[in-house]
């Protein structure tokens, strides 16, 4: 997923369609010259509605539609013709996506399903035409009702990427590196802090056919539930995930005083977190000799979720880590 292709957020101002008007025409015909009321009713105007594609990954396609309408319903004709509805606009969207009020920030609903849809505004209701209002005291009205207008409004959609595993730590902690080893993903690699910018997801092969999939979540800081680093833009991301993995590298200062500050912001971002299922990997540990990890496993605190020591590069630990977080997945299910 290139980097400037993933956007995840998107304003846009919708207007569903106008409900056409009723008729107020007469029956009239050869035969008969004053007939009673025959007036159709108008069409309702188009719904705004999404569409859930598992296909899409991105609201890029949304990005520069700025303004969307559908269409507006048709008149009511004589003969107790209705008018057609107007054009619904589909818009589809991946699976993940939120929809939110602009001004209060309510979440209006979630897209989570393919081919699920939801409408974001109902088109307003066809007028009634006269043959509705006919009655024994008023047998030829000559009033229909007009057509009830659309709804406008400026609407947020917001994607947060689904995944079974979401990747935690802090930059270089080797999120991306393991992502690429482990998937078919290929994320941008380097040796500096926030070199992902972009949640990366990677489709992960598993025993028997099966999968899962993980997703590389940009580097945390102390501090990202205030908006600092990249902040509050993709904590959100970790809220869809099934599973958290943490990834403290081998090399960190104090290895259980990294994960807690890394508990510490997903808490304060969103306490329901911490009911997700967790496991610690320790990164890059093929710099570490079997007398070294034996004294930084006997300095790990005894409340540290389950753990064990892994690189990437080294393919240490991999198929451990693949058994333990397809385990923990079931579990959950």
């Amino acid at each position: 997923m290139a980097q400037k292709n993933f956007i995840d957020y998107v304003k846009i101002f919708f207007k569903s369609g106008d409900g056409g008007a009723g008729s107020s025409h007469l029956h009239r015909d050869k035969m008969t010259s004053k007939g009673g009321p025959d007036g159709g009713d108008g069409g309702r105007g188009g719904h705004i509605i999404l569409v859930g594609n598992k296909q899409l990954w991105t609201l890029l396609h949304l990005k520069y539609r700025k303004h969307i309408k559908a269409g507006q319903g048709d008149i009511g004709r004589g003969q107790m013709k209705s008018g057609s509805f107007g054009e619904d606009i589909y818009l589809q969207v991946p699976l993940g996506t939120v929809a939110r009020d602009v001004d209060s920030e309510e979440i209006l609903f979630e897209i989570t399903e393919e081919g699920e849809e939801k409408i974001l505004l109902k088109g307003g209701r066809g007028g009634l035409g006269n043959a509705h209002f006919k009655s024994s005291t008023h047998q030829t009205p000559r009033f229909s009702q007009p057509g009830e207008p659309g709804v406008e409004d400026w609407k947020i959609l917001e994607l947060k990427v689904l995944a079974d595993v979401g990747l935690v730590g802090f930059p270089n902690a080797g999120k991306s590196t393991l992502l690429a080893s482990i998937s078919a993903a290929k994320p941008k690699i380097a040796s500096y802090a926030f070199t992902t910018l972009v949640p990366n997801l990677g489709i992960v092969p598993y025993r028997d056919h099966r999968s899962f999939i993980m997703a590389d979540i940009p580097g945390i800081i102390e501090g990202a539930h205030e908006g600092k680093g990249l902040g509050l833009r993709f904590l959100k991301h970790i809220e869809r995930n099934s599973l958290l993995l943490f990834m403290v590298p081998a090399d960190a200062e104090n290895i259980s005083k990294e994960y807690r500050i890394l508990l510490g912001e997903l808490e304060k971002f969103n306490p329901e977190l911490l009911d997700k299922d967790r496991i610690l990997a320790i990164t890059k540990s093929d710099i570490l000799d079997e007398e070294m990890q034996s004294l930084l496993e006997s300095d790990l605190d005894d409340e540290l979720p389950p753990h064990l020591f892994i690189s990437s590069i080294a393919n240490k630990g991999l198929t451990e880590l693949k058994d333990l977080i397809w385990k923990s997945l079931q579990v959950e299910i």
